[in-house]
């Protein structure tokens, strides 16, 4: 009798099965039959006024549906008159009545003035000239380093606002040079960064960590110096130098220098000087009485 009923389960279990793996076959039958057309090495391209090239967008291989062009290994690039933008991603949508390209895994944006972006998915915009993402990204500047989640700006990356757990790091890669020093600013978001206007916008719990300094705001402007006079601009879009010309603090000020505390509402910090001017209800507390002099030098 157990044995009987030991059969019948082995039959029903293996009918289960040749059933799902049918319904498996047929599911792939059915995506397989969706794709009007399957080729290698498609390339689009666009043009703009007097015939020039305005981008292109290729992948090693493609399935054409009615509405979308699945691609893999892409490429696109965009052609701007002081800067050309590369964009390359494992697989990519190519949207063709919206003209917008979705970009997934291993998604990296260059610009020729020396940008670098990378984050796991993107949308890029090819009319408006827009990239966006929710995911983390990284933009790598010179001595800079920018990271946080959730982003949208210009293709070009001239500008860019990071929605939340921003962080910018600082590291001169000559430390000897202009003696710069690391710098860390961090803040919860969002972020607005002009890097023709030399200026980056801070939002929500900011936090500015240099070797000697700490300040914490609720929002804080950081202006940069541009690059030198004589580089040429028009070699790309980006004139924005690492080094940090003028920081203001804003909203519930705080700075740390050693064991002394100052407490404001507005904190301007000049660079040339390291001075620091305190606006708005401003004290400082001072634990080191000895070294009274030295705290109110700067």
């Amino acid at each position: 009798m157990e044995l009987k009923k030991f059969v019948f389960l082995i039959l029903t279990f293996i009918f289960l099965s040749g059933k799902s793996f049918a319904a498996e076959n047929d599911k792939t039958v059915v995506e397989a039959k969706d794709s009007d057309q399957q080729i290698g090495d498609f390339s689009l391209s666009g043009y703009g006024e007097k015939g020039k090239k305005a981008w292109d967008l290729a992948g090693k291989s493609a399935d054409i549906y009615n509405e979308v062009v699945k691609l893999k290994e892409v490429v696109g690039n965009h052609y701007a008159d002081k800067d050309s933008i590369k964009l390359t991603a494992d697989k990519g949508d190519f949207n063709k009545d919206s003209g917008v390209v979705h970009l997934e895994d291993n998604v990296v944006i260059t610009t020729s003035s020396g940008a670098k972006m990378t984050t796991d998915s993107l949308d890029w915009d090819r009319k408006q000239q827009i990239v966006s993402t929710l995911d983390k990204v990284s933009v790598q500047r010179e001595d800079m380093n920018l990271t946080g989640e959730g982003a949208k700006g210009q293709t070009a990356l001239k500008q860019m606002a990071l929605e939340k757990n921003v962080r910018l790091d600082i590291d001169p890669k000559d430390k000897q040079k202009g003696k710069k020093e690391k710098i860390a600013i961090i803040c919860d978001g969002p972020l607005e960064v002009d890097y023709e206007k030399n200026i980056a916008v801070f939002n929500n719990n900011v936090k500015v960590e240099t070797p000697d300094t700490i300040i914490y705001s609720d929002k804080m402007q950081v202006y940069f110096v541009p690059k030198q006079e004589g580089a040429k601009k028009d070699e790309g879009s980006a004139v924005m130098s690492s080094s940090i010309n003028k920081i203001v603090a804003q909203g519930n000020v705080r700075i740390l220098r050693g064991e002394n505390t100052s407490y404001s509402q507005e904190a301007i910090y000049t660079a040339l000087d390291k001075r620091i001017v305190l606006t708005g209800r401003p004290h400082i507390e001072i634990y080191q009485t000895e070294n009274l002099n030295a705290a109110f030098r700067n």
